[in-house]
């Protein structure tokens, strides 16, 4: 897994289509060291395999789903990428956890700036909303943060001076389409929930005798 804290900024080399999907070929810089083939590397948000190295320059191989899911397949050779190596067993935990499993892509929708403060506004799908809340987390293009408000289909997120000087955040602008996974716990959750609740769209209600089967009394 991840953390959501970036670990380097690194422009892609190239990408190409291949049958199974396309290929990526990115200069890992600074954080080439240790890394080989069959890591994990969280590009953008997403996680990735190590297919090949020669040198500092490493490929990767994105499959059609994840094409088809983010927004891996439209970046462009010398577009900035964000990247973090997995986590070590041993390594301390500074974000939240982050999978690298994208739920979807999101549009920005408003940048702020003035009065002391940098925000972004992005539109997010609907089924991506109601795991969402104020104050929960959220990764944007692999970037931990926190959701700083909800309205409508958009949530807003405040970055640092740290975050828009080590990550890509600080280059987005209106339009621009960014990776986005929601906290794995309200996935969790969300999940329970629709297990064991009646659905009101099909006349279901919530009785003492549903609650009491389920052990919530």
């Amino acid at each position: 897994m991840f953390t959501g804290l970036i670990e380097a900024v690194r422009p892609i080399k190239s990408n190409v289509a291949v049958k199974q999907g396309r290929r990526l070929s990115i200069p890992l810089g600074e954080i080439s060291g240790g890394a080989g083939i069959g890591d994990s590397i969280c590009v953008n948000g997403v996680c990735l395999t190590i297919s090949e190295m020669t040198g500092e320059l490493y490929v990767f191989d994105v499959m059609a789903e994840t094409v088809q899911v983010s927004t891996l397949g439209q970046l462009k050779p010398r577009e900035m990428v964000n990247l973090e190596r997995a986590l070590p067993a041993d390594g301390r935990f500074g974000g939240h956890i982050v999978q690298g499993h994208v739920d979807g892509v999101g549009l920005v929708k408003r940048v702020e700036q003035g009065g002391g403060q940098y925000a972004l506004w992005v539109e997010v799908p609907k089924e991506m909303k109601e795991m969402m809340i104020a104050k929960g987390s959220v990764a944007v293009d692999g970037v931990s943060l926190t959701v700083a408000q909800m309205k409508d289909q958009q949530f807003n997120v405040s970055l640092i001076p740290t975050t828009l000087e080590q990550t890509n955040l600080g280059r987005r602008k209106v339009g621009d389409k960014v990776n986005l996974e929601v906290d794995i716990i309200s996935k969790w959750i969300k999940q329970r929930l629709d297990q064991i609740l009646p659905s009101p769209d099909k006349g279901g209600k919530i009785t003492p005798g549903k609650l009491r089967q389920e052990g919530f009394i």
